[in-house]
């Protein structure tokens, strides 16, 4: 089916059939992830926009387990690649090697690289050097890979998921900014409580977990991208999504004053269109026919916390990024 023309009676299906199985994908998920709802939410939600999504957290939390459930349950191709200090471009994408055929001829091939999957784990992203990293720009903003003068298309849909240990950890090297903008969101993995801890070790100590069941297929994935760009959002919706992210610019008069004094760089467009796009891919996930203000406030601080810079001095006083967030969502008003 072209998901460029869907009729309204197809594009009604396709939206009972994501809303009959929200369900399923929490109880197939629950096989290996125990609670993170928040985590699943936005992971989710960038998967149904098309983005790319990070996610940060401390060694041990269930990232990788987290993205290898998710792509099971879409039923698309998983590649995972361990990003390591030595690891090379051409390890990512791909390289020419010469063969040699049967009849004596020389020519060069191009074999591809873990790039060519639906689903691209980049496993601590932050464990190789900026040369390594930067790899990934063309394929997560073109969806193809140049190599050799030559352009490879990847199949649709194509994601990068990656995770990424705190940049204070030993041996990590921070995203450049233009890296960081392309994710969707960064999602952020913090430890469990108590209860759900212990859940996690009597489960995973006791029994081997159960398959996963697929639920969708790749092409089900691209009609619900279509479907949600079709999701209804109010002018003055979209309007308070971008006056968050001008919020976010120092010595621009929508600026605020807590932005003015700690913020060294604002949120681009990009934000602007995350919020709009993760508000209508929310507001479908939960069963709604239109985003609405609270689908924007509650993925602020997925799409902002990696597209705002703090300044030296926030970075003194121990001002945090989501303190600045918290900030924005008080004092920008939704009216």
């Amino acid at each position: 089916m072209n998901t460029e023309q869907l009729t309204d009676e197809q594009e009604k299906t396709i939206v009972e059939h994501l809303r009959e199985s929200r369900t399923r994908i929490d109880t197939e998920l629950s096989k290996t992830i125990v609670g993170q709802k928040d985590v699943v939410q936005q992971l989710l939600i960038s998967l149904l926009a098309g983005g790319h999504c990070l996610i940060t957290g401390a060694p041990g939390l269930a990232k990788t387990l987290l993205v290898r459930s998710v792509a099971q349950i879409f039923d698309l191709k998983f590649q995972r690649i361990q990003f390591t200090p030595d690891l090379m471009p051409s390890d990512i994408t791909g390289t020419e090697i010469l063969e040699q055929s049967s009849d004596g001829t020389r020519s060069m091939q191009f074999v591809h690289g873990p790039i060519f999957a639906n689903v691209v784990l980049a496993d601590e992203i932050n464990r190789t050097p900026p040369k390594t990293q930067a790899a990934l720009l063309e394929a997560m903003g073109e969806h193809q890979v140049t190599v050799a003068g030559r352009r490879y298309v990847l199949e649709e849909p194509f994601f990068v998921l990656a995770t990424q240990n705190p940049i204070e950890m030993e041996g990590t090297y921070p995203l450049p900014e233009a890296q960081l903008d392309r994710f969707m969101f960064n999602v952020l993995i913090d430890y469990l409580p108590h209860d759900e801890e212990l859940d996690v070790v009597m489960q995973t100590t006791s029994t081997r977990p159960e398959p996963i069941e697929k639920l969708f297929s790749g092409l089900d994935v691209l009609q619900f991208q279509e479907v949600v760009r079709r999701v209804p959002i109010a002018r003055e919706t979209a309007d308070y999504a971008v006056r968050l992210v001008e919020a976010t610019r120092p010595g621009r008069n929508q600026a605020t004053t807590f932005v003015n004094e700690w913020v060294s760089w604002g949120a681009g467009l990009r934000a602007a269109q995350t919020l709009v796009l993760g508000a209508k891919a929310r507001a479908l996930l939960e069963g709604r026919s239109h985003a609405a203000i609270d689908d924007i406030r509650a993925l602020a601080a997925p799409t902002l916390r990696h597209r705002v810079l703090l300044n030296y001095k926030a970075e003194a006083e121990g001002v945090t990024v989501e303190d600045c967030i918290e900030s924005l969502l008080l004092n920008v008003s939704a009216d």
